[in-house]
């Protein structure tokens, strides 16, 4: 039988590989396919990333959905600068304290063969190239607070200080094994915490700091523009969650297997669930974006519980999630705070009873699927877990708000770093405002006109995309006409 893999700390980088002195491969003989497993999870989440620029843009309305399938792209590129620049050093390196890390591995130093932090059979750069995933994935998800009104620019530099004072402090506080949240221990398999929890209360604080959207007489406001879009990037963040939670066991074991089935059954009956409540509310009618919503929310519910839960819990905790996230539809309103989105709801809101049913339905049996892991919950009589989860919830919402909050607050002072677009740009739409040339769908000759023919409620752009969709032509006095009919 092959020798499990070891860290050296004499050999940090796990051997050395100039001119071939040592072949570092060799000590992963026999366990290949843990690693080979886990760089296909990790392209696979990938596309997650690019799912979410197009759920985004399909959300939004139809002048302001370029500026979203921009920043999934921009994100990616410069959390992987952030990555490898300090991001993941403070959240795993293997002298962090219990609440950040140090910079023993600055500039991806010492990131090379050796096992990794989160698992011997993975060798780190691979560890590392996973986990800056995550990492990119939460911080999409966190400039949805922006939806139509925030600058790109700041949004992209806000992205980059958020990763490295709330995401690596709040991954190091729960995964990495000197991590306060990880001793305690709190159950978190695939990110409750880090990514929704941390990402939905960012979103609500980017939401807060920004102010809520101008939308004078607009009635595609709050409309998404292109269902096609949020069906689409629905489908490949399904997709990619396989891979972002089938992944999280770090290794090929039938406990990674289970998660990725648990995974497909939360999401299915989290569609069920979202769709039951329209039904209900809407007297027998149907919603594809319902659905959608439905899906992911069962995806967020069952991130903490993946790799703890049996099938059946894991059914139940995304058809709750998604019944409870559908049945706060008008937490905004609540809230006073317009966070078009709904990524608080969708991931704060479900990331919160995700990570607190983990504690109840957690079952060691499943754990142990792995071969090594017990992590028993309220299922095997240990009730404290749910206390241990609260601990979770509580310290990962208060730290993610209030720094953000704070954050925001600074850029929002800094000459240059303006986080809001202005009023007359907003009515543009971000599209017209922050592009040159380029514009979803179709031609928009609005780009051609002169500012002074632009008015407040952009009625010219209503006229031509009113809710019907369908584009009007002609001279002004036409355009004037469809707005009228549209607003009768």
């Amino acid at each position: 039988m092959a020798t499990t893999p070891a860290f050296d700390a004499a050999h940090p980088w796990g051997g050395n590989s100039r001119n071939a002195e040592v072949d570092v491969n060799a000590q992963y003989a026999g366990f290949e396919f843990h690693y080979v497993y886990l760089v296909f999870c990790g392209f696979i989440v990938w596309l997650i990333i690019p799912g979410i620029g197009l759920l985004y843009g399909g959300l939004a309305r139809r002048k302001s959905s370029l500026s979203l399938l921009f920043q999934s792209l921009m994100v990616a590129a410069v959390t992987t600068f952030q990555w490898m620049f300090w991001g993941y050093s403070l959240a795993y390196s293997r002298t962090a304290g219990p609440f950040i890390g140090d910079l023993a591995n600055f500039g991806m130093m010492k990131v090379q063969a050796a096992p990794s932090p989160g698992s011997p059979y993975i060798p780190e750069i691979v560890f590392c190239l996973y986990q800056m995933l995550f990492c990119a994935c939460t911080v999409q998800i966190v400039v949805g607070g922006s939806f139509e009104r925030g600058r790109i620019v700041p949004s992209l530099v806000f992205g980059f200080f958020w990763a490295t004072i709330v995401y690596c402090p709040i991954a190091c506080w729960t995964w990495n094994s000197n991590g306060w949240l990880y001793q305690l221990p709190s159950l978190d398999f695939a990110g409750g915490g880090p990514v929704h929890v941390a990402s939905g209360w960012a979103a609500l604080a980017y939401a807060f700091v920004l102010g809520k959207r101008k939308h004078v007489g607009e009635k595609s406001h709050a409309k998404p523009h292109n269902t096609t879009l949020v069906f689409l990037g629905t489908i490949l963040i399904w997709f990619g969650w396989f891979g972002f939670n089938g992944g999280s066991a770090l290794n090929a074991t039938v406990r990674a297997m289970y998660a990725a089935f648990n995974t497909n059954t939360a999401a299915s009956t989290g569609a069920i669930g979202w769709v039951l409540v329209d039904y209900i509310r809407t007297g027998g009618r149907f919603s594809v974006v319902g659905a959608c919503e439905g899906a992911i929310a069962g995806l967020v519910g069952i991130t903490p519980a993946a790799g703890y839960v049996s099938c059946w819990p894991a059914a139940l905790i995304g058809f709750l999630t998604a019944v409870v996230c559908a049945c706060l539809q008008d937490l905004n309103d609540w809230l006073r705070i317009d966070e078009g989105l709904y990524v608080f709801k969708l991931h704060g809101v479900g990331g919160m009873i995700g990570s607190f049913l983990t504690g109840i339905f957690a079952d060691q049996a499943i754990s142990a699927l792995d071969g090594a892991t017990l992590a028993p919950g309220g299922w095997n009589n240990n009730g404290v877990q749910v206390g241990k989860q609260f601990a979770e919830i509580t310290a990962i919402s208060a730290y993610s708000f209030v720094m953000s909050c704070i954050l925001l607050l600074i850029l929002k002072y800094i000459p240059g770093m303006q986080l809001r677009v202005s009023e007359e740009a907003e009515m543009r739409g971000l599209d017209l405002d922050q592009f040159f040339d380029e514009q979803i769908g179709e031609a928009d000759w609005a780009a051609f006109m002169p500012k002074s023919e632009i008015t407040h409620g952009m009625a010219e752009e209503r006229a031509r995309h009113d809710d019907t969709g369908i584009v009007s032509s002609g001279t002004s006095v036409n355009r004037e006409a469809t707005v009228a009919e549209a607003k009768a």
